[in-house]
């Protein structure tokens, strides 16, 4: 009867062992693969926001400088600058920063200053900066508008 016994105890052992070969079935692998792809996707979309998010920070910084250089140009000249490269070749500016959006520093907005009638000079200077982008921001407004 011991010998029976035992000799059941083995097939049983060895039943186990051939069905519990440490394997995947197909559908845990599409399981994992699918929250996988959910996640990397969460992940992506995360990304694009910190580098579109970065990119709008810099560009309030960009315009802040410039309007703040054109500040002090009027307050030290009595005048507004005729251009942006007036900034720089006075040391206003180190340089012209290039727009995050556009990738260039050609294509800033300025907006001219009211001429004031009598002054007898052709250019008033500019008065504002803005970006040339005619991209929308994420909180929706415009980054021509900023």
């Amino acid at each position: 009867m011991t010998n029976t016994f035992s000799a059941a105890r083995r097939l049983a052992r060895a039943r186990r062992q051939n069905s519990d070969d440490g394997g995947w079935t197909l559908i845990e692998l599409m399981i994992v693969i699918s929250l996988i792809m959910i996640l990397s996707s969460v992940a992506l979309a995360a990304y694009r926001n910190s580098v579109v998010s970065a990119r709008e920070a810099v560009l309030h910084a960009d315009l802040q400088q410039m309007r703040e250089a054109i500040d002090q140009y009027y307050a030290d000249k009595g005048k507004y600058p005729d251009s942006l490269e007036t900034l720089v070749s006075e040391s206003y500016l180190r340089g012209i920063p290039k727009d995050p959006f556009t990738n260039s520093k050609d294509t800033w907005q300025t907006t001219p200053a009211d001429s004031t009638p009598g002054s007898g000079t052709a250019s008033a200077g500019i008065y504002e900066v803005k970006s040339g982008s005619d991209g929308t921001a994420m909180d929706g407004s415009r980054y021509a508008d900023w």
